[in-house]
Formats: structure tokens, C-alpha cells, sequence
């Protein structure tokens, strides 16, 4: 299967929400968080990393319920940082 290239918004928008998951599991470990949200340890690395920038509903509902955060936090955050890069790339 051959994977379509991912948007610049798309990266921008999956690093903003995977910087946030990483200040809000702090000193937790990703084993510990992965494990409460059951998720494998990849999969949450992939998300913190940005490598997996549209993860389904239902694992950000799990993590964010782990993290303590709400959905319109995330939301909010991950959107915020798309248009950040939307408005950068209109005045370069």
C-alpha cells in the first residue's frame, strides 16, 4: 500500500498535538500512558512524534481521558498550531 504523502498542515497539525500529549504525560513514561490508554508503546510514539498525524477518535478520546486533558483542549491545540503555519507560509 502506498501512502499518500502527508500536507504540510497535516504535519504541522499532527506535531502540535503530538508536543501537547508529551507536556501532559510529563514523567510518565510512554509504556505507562500507552498501557492505561491501551495503546501500543509504537503507536503512541508515532502520535507524539508526528509521524501519525490523524490518529483515530477513539485513541485520542483514550489518551486524553489517561492525560487529563479534554477533547476541545486538544482540538483547540492542534488547530492553533495548523494555522500558525497556515498564516507563516501566507507571509513568506
Amino acid at each position: 500500500m502506498v501512502r499518500t504523502p502527508l500536507t504540510p498542515w497535516e504535519r504541522r497539525r499532527g506535531e502540535k498535538l503530538g508536543a501537547l500529549l508529551r507536556e501532559a504525560r510529563g514523567e510518565r513514561s510512554m509504556v505507562e500512558i500507552a498501557a492505561a490508554a491501551g495503546l501500543s508503546v509504537e503507536t503512541l510514539r508515532k502520535i507524539e512524534t508526528g509521524r501519525a498525524p490523524t490518529p483515530a477518535f477513539f485513541t485520542i478520546a483514550a489518551l486524553a481521558s489517561v492525560l487529563g486533558l479534554s477533547m476541545e483542549e486538544l482540538a483547540a491545540a492542534a488547530a492553533a498550531g495548523a494555522d500558525e503555519g497556515d498564516r507563516a507560509a501566507l507571509t513568506a
